[in-house]
């Protein structure tokens, strides 16, 4: 089984390279190094940190784009150009080709945000001479885990919307919203009046809350790293999210018609 989804994550990453993401990303990658850069040109140490916050943010924002749009259009382009049918007439389930679709799209988002953090890292650790590896190693890690979140969550709007333009859009809104005001939905339920409160209650307990994996502040004011019992149990929080969107979408793929 685990050769079969690794076989399906392959072509994944080939057709990556394919559409010459790696370069866009790289060209990206340069142009975030040389914002880095520019901080030893600035005495202000506030400076420093906003030009650090917002290569950050150009990051954040291109990371779910990468993401967002690589998961969406890999099981519509295989129903469009019909390579689906011979790819299940192999011995081969539903459940095991989006779980393959899965690892590659997360791989190849994990591979983009490797490049993306060793860049800034290393410009600003030069720069600077803070040495905090242990804090982009963590920021590293939740933002990857929070990337498998959202690349199933994708995947699933992938099967239940028309096209891959409204899943990249709704799944675009979706988690801008829940990274601006997901923290601050449950003060805001409680500032409402019944049945509203309830409601917003209920939405903010089922959300995925993408911001729990937001630790920029880490590398942005140099501030302590968290401990590994905190970073084990927002692994499995991601764990559980992203365990839930797979089961969702290997239901709603097993029971949709390919033709």
């Amino acid at each position: 089984m685990m050769g079969r989804i690794w076989a399906v994550a392959a072509v994944v990453l080939k057709e990556l390279y394919r559409r010459k993401d790696v370069y866009v990303l790289f060209i990206l990658t340069v142009i975030l190094t040389l914002m880095a850069g520019s901080v030893n040109f600035f005495n202000d140490h506030n400076i420093v940190r906003y030009v650090k916050e917002i290569c950050l943010l150009l990051i954040w924002i291109a990371s779910l784009v990468i993401a967002v749009t690589m998961a969406a259009r890999h099981i519509p382009m295989e129903r469009e150009s019909r390579t689906i049918f011979p790819l299940l007439a192999k011995p081969i389930t539903r459940t095991e080709v989006l779980l393959g679709k899965f690892v590659g799209c997360w791989v190849a988002c994990v591979l983009s945000m490797l490049v993306f953090y060793a860049f800034f890292g290393v410009v600003c650790m030069a720069r600077e001479h803070d040495y905090t590896v242990i804090n982009y190693l963590q920021a590293f890690l939740l933002h990857t885990w929070m990337l498998a979140i959202i690349v199933a969550m994708t995947l699933v709007g992938s099967l239940v919307f028309a096209a891959p333009s409204s899943t990249n859009t709704i799944i675009l809104v979706v988690c801008t919203g829940i990274l601006m005001v997901g923290r601050h939905l449950g003060k805001v339920a409680m500032a409402q009046h019944e049945p509203m409160q309830t409601l917003l209650l209920v939405l903010y307990y089922v959300i995925p809350h993408l911001e729990f994996f937001d630790v920029r502040d880490l590398i942005i004011h140099a501030w302590p790293a968290l401990t590994w019992t905190t970073m084990g149990l927002a692994g499995a929080y991601a764990a559980v999210c992203t365990t839930f969107f797979l089961a969702m979408g290997a239901v709603l793929f097993r029971r949709k018609s390919l033709t």
